[in-house]
């Protein structure tokens, strides 16, 4: 009588640990493979829509360190205690972490089809553990690369904090108009036609 339910249980684990490998597999190296690119361009055009983007989903414009392009990244806001954040589920090493360090933390997003010019102000590792918890919670997508789901126990959290980048979004006011992206005042950034994961 209990082996249905019990055999269900255990192929429904096998392939929630098959699927969370296979997205590891298409980041590997932190970086995204050619079908996730494809799908992070798809995903830049429906997150920057006006009336098509989720809710939570947004395009973090920022300038490559190397490149001097602006480059869309896809992206998955948090709203904790009436705040925004953003997260890393690549780690430090992730492409977009390093350009908004390399920029200082100035970035644009893009939501709903409004872009605003904003600074991203990084979160220390011991403040951590609730937002990244609340992330899992809105972006199941990303459980794969925490190792975590949004019910583990919030000391689970603070042992990864230290691997996730967290920032908080601030609003700043002027032009989004960066210095390596223009080659003179009167010319424009280019936007790379590559977005990368967040």
């Amino acid at each position: 009588m209990t082996k249905g339910p019990t055999a269900a249980r255990s192929v429904g684990r096998a392939l929630t640990r098959g699927v969370a490998a296979l997205k590891r597999a298409m980041y590997r190296g932190g970086r995204p493979n050619a079908l996730m690119r494809l799908g992070n361009r798809l995903d830049v055009l429906l997150y920057g829509a006006r009336w098509l983007s989720p809710r939570r989903a947004a395009v973090l414009k920022v300038v490559g360190r190397r490149s001097g392009t602006i480059t869309p990244v896809p992206v998955a806001v948090t709203h904790y205690r009436g705040a925004d954040f953003l997260v890393s589920m690549l780690g430090p090493d992730a492409s977009w972490v390093r350009n908004v360090e390399a920029a200082g933390g100035k970035a644009a997003l893009r939501r709903q089809g409004r872009e605003c010019p904003i600074l991203l102000e990084e979160i220390p590792s011991e403040h951590r553990a609730q937002i990244l918890r609340r992330y899992l919670a809105g972006a199941p997508g990303a459980r794969p690369h925490l190792g975590l789901g949004p019910t583990a126990p919030l000391p689970e959290f603070h042992r990864i904090a230290p691997r996730h980048p967290v920032f908080r979004i601030h609003e700043r006011p002027g032009s989004y108009v960066p210095r390596r992206a223009r080659r003179d005042s009167r010319s424009e950034p280019r936007v790379a036609k590559t977005a990368v994961g967040s």
